[in-house]
């Protein structure tokens, strides 16, 4: 009988997912976020009982077989794998960097948060953010499937959905975080707070003949600096503009830009 299953499944394909073999691995891709973690926080993330050398040496080998993977899956030339290994590699002390303005950004915004290690070993919106940071540098670099596997695992964990390819400025504080979308093209200012339930999506999609999404263009809204997102809002566009230093209500329901330091709320009739 279970070979019998085993038949039946093995017969059941799609054609396009067929021609792909030796695709990325997700266990492997989770084991890069754990060891990237691992070597720009020694004193707080741990894997395997490792070492910041050694975890380094692991990380280039692990990043470069699924590299490899993905752009050979992808029917791609992989040539370039070491080569954007090595450039991940080189970009750790950057995002590391990037990720301490995030700690004292919400360390800043939370009245709750005790201190900095608090907010390294048990905030889910600094887990997202260190992901998303991570998987960025991939996307930039036009690695298939590793960085949305990335994000999605960050979702997974947290409940915060973040597109790979959204750029985010420093001082990013995510509070609560459950629920947030932020899509591909959106770009994030510095010292942006979100909470919780927040979305920075597309306000349509242009139509293919056949009646599909058009891939690519700009979707997605820009946020500017000093800008505070409450709960539940939602700002959708990618000619939507929310200006620096605004303060965007909960529950707003909003799909044209902003002026510098506007308040906009939702009033209950």
């Amino acid at each position: 009988m279970k070979q019998e299953i085993l038949k039946q499944l093995d017969e059941i394909k799609d054609e396009q997912l067929a021609q792909y073999q030796n695709n990325p691995e997700r266990t492997e891709i989770v084991k890069i976020i754990k060891l990237a973690q691992l070597i720009m926080f020694p004193d707080f993330y741990h894997y395997l009982d490792l070492k910041p050398d050694k975890a380094l040496t692991i990380l280039h080998e692990e990043l470069n077989q699924q590299v490899t993977k993905s752009l050979n899956y992808q029917k791609e030339d992989c040539t370039c794998c070491n080569e954007i290994s090595e450039y991940f590699l080189a970009k750790l002390p950057e995002v590391k960097k990037l990720l301490l303005t995030d700690i004292q950004a919400i360390y800043d915004g939370d009245p709750a948060c005790q201190s900095k290690a608090e907010v390294l070993l048990s905030y889910p919106g600094f887990y997202a953010i260190t992901i998303h940071r991570l998987a960025h540098i991939l996307y930039k670099l036009k690695v298939p499937y590793l960085p949305r596997i990335m994000s999605e695992y960050a979702h997974e964990k947290t409940g915060i959905d973040i597109h790979p390819g959204a750029s985010i400025g420093a001082y990013f504080c995510i509070d609560h975080g459950s629920g947030i979308v932020i899509g591909e093209t959106c770009e994030i200012g510095q010292h942006v707070k979100l909470y919780q339930g927040v979305t920075l999506g597309a306000k349509s999609f242009n139509l293919d003949e056949d009646g599909n999404p058009v891939k690519g263009g700009k979707r997605h809204p820009k946020i500017g600096d000093n800008v505070v997102i409450y709960a539940n809002a939602t700002i959708l566009g990618g000619d939507t503009f929310i200006a620096d230093n605004c303060v965007i209500g909960g529950n707003v329901w909003l799909t044209h830009s902003t002026n510098p330091g506007e308040t906009i709320y939702y009033k209950n009739q």
